[in-house]
């Protein structure tokens, strides 16, 4: 599938993430919420939350509206260039460490493609030549400072099998113009979005699992929406 991942054609200083990352481990770094996703230790930080707090890591949630930055980004000024470099409105900002030896299991998450509405950013700080990233069943090897967007509607899972932590800067952002001419230039396929997307049984399965942390109405709605398919099928 052409759009479940491209590379943005934007490129950041090595040097100048390491000097921001090292003033964010100053800081406690967060276990993953959702412990059934993974193995081993995945943590986080935020530097926009719904809150405002850096131990706030939850992304997106239909029931949030405002997202504010928090004390640690403005302790990072290369983090905020970076930020400010995307021209449109961000939700959750977070650092995403995974840690040697640990894994995401593959899993789906939900409104996080770019027909949606919401894009989600991936820029690689610290990374090594073990890590496996997987969207729709394909490897990316994301080099430090390269800058990604994944459709993270379709599975995906990580596996880091080398010596040392591999860390993301992690942005949620919202679609607009700005970000439709960068889209286009990145060779997104547009007339792809007016088509259906049917979701596998294992894949819905996937969806009701990462859906039920989603603590909001169209959540919930979504997830009885989902059960109800799949018993339906079993029931034909």
């Amino acid at each position: 599938m052409p759009n479940s991942f491209l590379k943005v054609p934007f490129s950041f200083s090595e040097a100048s993430l390491l000097a921001d990352f090292q003033i964010c481990e100053s800081f406690q770094f967060t276990p993953h919420f959702n412990t059934r996703d993974y193995s081993g230790d995945w943590t986080s930080i935020s530097l926009r939350s719904p809150s405002g707090e850096v131990n706030n890591i939850v992304a997106h949630a239909a029931s949030w509206k405002e997202y504010k930055d928090t004390p640690l980004l403005k302790a990072c000024p290369y983090f905020s260039e970076i930020i400010d470099s995307f021209r449109c409105k961000k939700e959750a900002i977070r650092l995403l460490k995974l840690a040697p030896g640990s894994k995401i299991k593959e899993h789906t998450d939900y409104n996080l493609s770019y027909a949606d509405g919401l894009f989600r950013i991936h820029i690689p700080i610290q990374t090594n030549s073990e890590v496996y990233f997987y969207i729709d069943k394909k490897r990316v090897v994301m080099e430090v400072g390269s800058c990604w967007y994944g459709d993270f509607n379709l599975t995906h899972r990580v596996e880091n099998l080398g010596e040392t932590d591999r860390v993301h800067l992690v942005m949620d952002c919202v679609r607009n113009d700005w970000s439709d001419v960068l889209f286009q230039k990145m060779g997104y396929l547009f007339d792809r979005e007016k088509k259906e997307i049917s979701y596998s049984d294992d894949t819905k399965l996937k969806m009701i699992s990462s859906l039920q942390y989603i603590d909001s109405e169209a959540a919930r709605t979504l997830v009885k929406q989902l059960q109800e398919e799949l018993a339906s099928k079993k029931d034909n």
